[in-house]
Parts: structure tokens; sequence; C-alpha cells
């Protein structure tokens, strides 16, 4: 059967041949564990996404939400999936038995995360965002919060949100105005409006919980002066049970380019009666807790994208082996000649490997930082820990933007692949790249990210961590040096490594100095090229360990008779696709990384110059 959604044989691969997740079982937190074990989870992931909630995909989109008298109704179809991912517990995978969750690791987690984000992520994230909710819970909250809260959110019994952005101040959080008022029994009185709110409203669980961003009165302007509130749209008595609807409501669900089946909402509160929230950790510290919030957020926005990436390079991969148009170019001028399945057009394998490569990369690149949290957790002493941690901060913008950037490229470059029938509604790429596109936007655009990375990230003690992070780079090219058939890939990542610690000093030496907006007017251009850098690492990496496994498989063999033995031998043609993934993108796509950085070191500041007449327009 064709593959669907995510390559299980890929899958795999990084699990248990790259990052070794087996290593994790001879660790305290997760000495039960065995490969069966994960085999098994990953493979009723797979059958639950394929067979639950891929059919929703297509229905969801034509059938979008519906906004009736303040009540968001959700489309049918969702409704079972919904309630078979709460009984067979698929929402917290990563999390404390104790609080509902199966203690997985977190590369586990991303593995089943595939089929289920590929599947439908419309659907999905109706399930999936009460972690985010929980876990500022658990991090930050009081004893009875937990207990009030915490299995409800992980569960997905409750549903869960991030209320943060105001009509005013849109990515600009410290400019909001929604005001805290404290209330006689130790709670407080909301009020405000907030938008953009994913699963605001909905009719699949009894409660949604918001955390809502919102200033006490009297306290400082800007971001020092926000807190945040557990705002229940159904109050939550002492003893657990539901008391009085609350006042937040929703006003009214945006209509988007993409995630139809997905309810964005506005939300008032306060506006008719009394909203109550609970203020969840200190005074003023909002912002502090809700980057908790944000980070794994971000994490999962970036996941968003290479899920539906790799399902759109799965559409492809499939369409270009099946649909037959086009005589063979070895064919010449004979007009007998039978025509061929696209997969053999040269320009259409060019489109696939350079979609494999991005996919495999991006999936390689995400289970790394899940290992870093699973070896952060696991970590037998603080300097292992905090090594760890280090990487997740330096990587999480990369994961998020970068990955969302791609993942979106991806999509539409499989609706190249499609023709003609890409563009319509009969093929499900074109879906994928509407719903796909929001990922670049939410949870802070590629801007915001790539500000972060250069204001805040490359300069992590002192430069000490990037410059870590560029040696895990080139312990895998000393890793390919040594053999002969990779040797000249890792001359040239080795030479874009350089390249990149280079132009990092440059670009962050000017951040700092009075040519600032010229540095952070480069730093998306930057942002993408240490994500080709990382590609490239991804899948030279990936390289290294394919290219013995292949010569155990065909030894010496060479043109006709290796090409025989890769059609013969699946195992074969997999490590042989490896080597030629990492072979494609270092030698045709890095060379355009290169060129970005040259252009980031030249510090052209046209972008600054430009008055905004010269924008035209008027």
């Amino acid at each position: 059967m064709a593959q669907q959604i995510a390559d299980r044989r890929d899958i795999d691969f990084v699990l248990y041949e790259q990052l070794d997740v087996e290593q994790l079982f001879k660790t305290q937190k997760h000495r039960d564990l065995n490969k069966k074990m994960v085999d098994m989870v990953v493979t009723e992931a797979r059958a639950f996404g394929i067979k639950e909630v891929l059919p929703t995909h297509s229905e969801g989109d034509r059938v979008g939400v519906r906004f009736e008298n303040g009540k968001v109704v959700v489309p049918e179809c969702y409704r079972r999936p919904y309630q078979l991912m709460v009984e067979n517990e698929w929402t917290s995978l990563t999390e404390d038995p104790a609080v509902g969750g199966q203690g997985l690791p977190h590369m586990v987690m991303r593995a089943a995360g595939e089929y289920f984000i590929g599947a439908n992520y419309a659907m999905v994230i109706y399930a999936m965002e009460g972690h985010g909710t929980g876990k500022m819970i658990e991090l930050f909250g009081t004893e009875k919060q937990k207990e009030l809260f915490l299995e409800k959110l992980y569960t997905a019994q409750w549903g869960g949100t991030m209320d943060l952005t105001e009509p005013q101040a849109g990515s600009d959080v410290g400019a909001l105005i929604t005001s805290a008022k404290p209330l006689d029994d130790g709670t407080y009185a909301i009020t405000g409006n907030k938008i953009y709110i994913t699963n605001g409203e909905h009719d699949l669980t009894e409660n949604i919980i918001h955390p809502v961003l919102a200033r006490i009165e009297g306290a400082p302007a800007g971001t020092k002066g926000i807190s945040i509130f557990i705002v229940p749209k159904i109050w939550v008595n002492e003893d657990g049970s539901l008391g009085e609807p609350n006042d937040i409501v929703c006003t009214g669900t945006e209509e988007k380019m993409g995630l139809h089946g997905s309810a964005t909402c506005s939300m008032s509160m306060g506006s008719k009666g009394i909203c109550r929230g609970l203020l969840l950790g200190e005074e003023n510290a909002g912002m502090k807790i809700m980057f908790h919030m944000m980070n794994e957020a971000r994490l999962d926005v970036g996941f968003m994208g290479f899920c539906n990436a790799t399902a759109a390079f799965m559409h492809a991969v499939n369409f270009a082996r099946e649909r037959i148009q086009g005589r063979d170019l070895a064919d010449g001028k004979n007009a007998e000649a039978p025509s061929v399945p696209i997969i053999r057009h040269p320009d259409v394998r060019r489109m696939l490997l350079w979609m494999k490569a991005h996919v495999e990369g991006m999936r390689s690149f995400i289970y790394f930082v899940a290992r870093c949290f699973d070896l952060a957790e696991c970590a037998a002493d603080e300097s292992e820990r905090a090594r760890n941690d280090d990487f997740i901060a330096l990587l999480t913008p990369l994961i998020k933007a970068y990955c969302a950037g791609r993942g979106f490229e991806v999509c539409i470059e499989a609706m190249q692949v499609h023709g003609g029938c890409g563009y319509t509604m009969d093929y499900p790429v074109e879906q994928l790249a509407r719903d796909c596109k929001i990922a670049s936007i939410f949870e802070g655009t590629d801007g915001i990210q790539a500000m972060d990375l250069l204001g805040r990230k490359l300069g992590m003690k002192n430069g000490a961590v990037f410059m870590d992070f560029l040696g895990e780079i080139k312990s895998i090219v000393e890793q390919a040096k040594a053999m002969d058939a990779l040797s000249p890939m890792a001359t040239a990542l080795e030479a874009a490594v350089d390249q990149l610690g280079e132009t990092a000093m440059a670009i962050g030496k000017q951040a700092m100095s009075p040519e600032f907006k010229t540095a952070f007017a480069s730093a998306h251009p930057f942002m993408m090229a240490m994500g080709d850098v990382i590609m490239g690492w991804m899948l030279l990496w990936r390289a290294v360990i394919a290219a013995p496994k292949l010569f155990k498989i065909v030894g010496d063999a060479a043109g006709e008779k290796k090409q025989a033995l890769l059609e013969k031998d699946k195992n074969a043609a997999f490590y042989d696709g490896q080597i030629q993934s990492a072979r494609y993108f270092i030698r045709s796509v890095l060379p355009v990384a290169l060129g970005r950085l040259a252009a980031v070191r030249a510090s052209d500041d046209a972008t600054l110059k430009i008055s905004e007449r010269g924008f035209g327009g008027l």
C-alpha cells in the first residue's frame, strides 16, 4: 500500500538508526519502555490517523465551523475522532500518567503526532491545545489549581486556548488594554476583548479554560505590568463541579484562507456581567509564564508546517508514480513510444527530490530537538541538562519559522507536481497549502522569530551555545570525511558551517552597533540560511549512517548491476535514497544559502534608505 501522511520507514530510521531512541530505555524515567512498545504506539497512531482523522480532512474544510448565537458548531465529522482521541488517551503522550499522560519520550510523541497533525491539523488541534494550557498550570499554578484543571486539560475532557492578541495591539502584546480588578473573594474581574483565539469557543467539550493576559489596575505599562489569569468558560467550583457560565463569550469567527474547520474566535470578557479569573503565578509575571506556552506552541507550529509538508510530499510521490503523461525523453522523437509515469521526467524528479530532502531534513531536525527534551529530562547531571535546554532555546525559532516556511514551499511544489490537478479541490494538496500557510504567521511571525534568533539566541552565554551547536555539526562532518563517498559533501558542508559562523559574528556585532536596524533587516535571510545549513547537517548525518549499510547490501556493484539491486531490495533503495538526498541538497540547494549569507555580510541598507513614498502606491 502506498504511504499516506508520512513515511513509516523514514520515521523508524530517525528513531532507531539516527537518534537512537532506545538509549532512553536505559534511563530511570523510561526503564519500562522497549522497542516493541514504541513500535506499537506509532503503528496505532498511524492506523488511527488514516482510519479516523484523515477522512475528516476535506469534509471538515468544506463544511467549516458555524457561528450561531454566540456558539460555535464544529463539523459533525469531528465528533467521533475527537471522542476516540480522548478515550484512547492520545492527547498528552509525554506527561506523567498521574495527571492523565502516558509518560512517553518526546521523540515518540512526535512520531505519533505526524499521523495526527498530518491527517487533519484543524481537527486535532481541538484536542491538543489544552496541553499547553495545562503545562502552564502545572509549572506555575497552585496545588488547588492543578487539582481543578490539570488532568481535565491533559486528557482533553476540557478544551484550552491562549488569549493574547487584541485588536489594537497585534503582536505588540505590551500594548494590551484588557484589565483585571481584584474582587473580595480573591478572584479578579476581567474586562476586555481578544481576537484570533484558536478554539476560543466550540461544542466538543463541556468546558474551555482560557489563559488570559491582562493588566491589573495600577500595574506598570508595557509587558512588565502584564499578569495571566485562568478564565474558565464555565466556572469551576471548589469541589471540581461546574458552576455558572462565566462572562467570556465568542462574538464571531474569522473567515480564513485555510483551516476552515478550526474556530478562530473573537472573545469578549465582562461586557454583560462579571468575567471572573484566577491569578496564575505572581502578579506582573504574565509574559514570563506565557512564554512557556508560547515556546511549546512555536515548536508545535513548526511541526504542523512539517506535517503538512510530508503529507503533501506523499501525495506528490504517489501521484507522480500513477500519472501517465508524456514520453520518456530518451525516446526522442519516436511518436509511437508509450507514455510513461511523470516520475520519469527529469523536472518532476527534481521537484520530488527537493521535497524529499527538505521533508527528511526537517523530520530529523524536529526529532533532534525532541531528543534534546528527552535528554534534558533524563540528564544525569545539571551540565547535561543545561546543554540540552540551551540547544532547545537556540533552535526553537528555527523549528518554528524554517519548518513553517519550507513546509509551505513543499506544499506548493506538491501542487506543481500535480499540475492542473493540484489547483483543484479534487486533490488534497491545495488544501494542505492553504492550511499550512498560517504556520508562518501565528505564534509570532517569521520576522519575530528571526529577531529572537538574532537579538537573544545567538548571544546566549556570550555565544558559547551557538559555538557548541556548530561543533555538533562538525562532529558529523568529521565522520563523513572518513568515508570516500561522502568526503566531498562533508567538505562542502564544512565550508558552509564556517561561513555561517563568520556571518553570525558579523551580524551579531552589527546588531549591537548604531547600524542595528540594518542587521535586523537581514535577520530573516540569516535565519533561513542557518536553517539550510541545519538541513545539510541532518542529511549528511543520515548519509553517514546509510552509506555503510548500503555497502553491506550492494557492495562494489555499479551501473546497471547496482540499479538492479536497488530495484530489488527496499532497504538498499532506502539507504541509497538517503545518500542521494544529501548529495542533492548539499550540491544544489546549499549554494543558495551561501549566497544568502554573503548578502547578509554585505550589509546593504537599501531597506532602510528607501523612503516610504519610494515604495509607491500613492
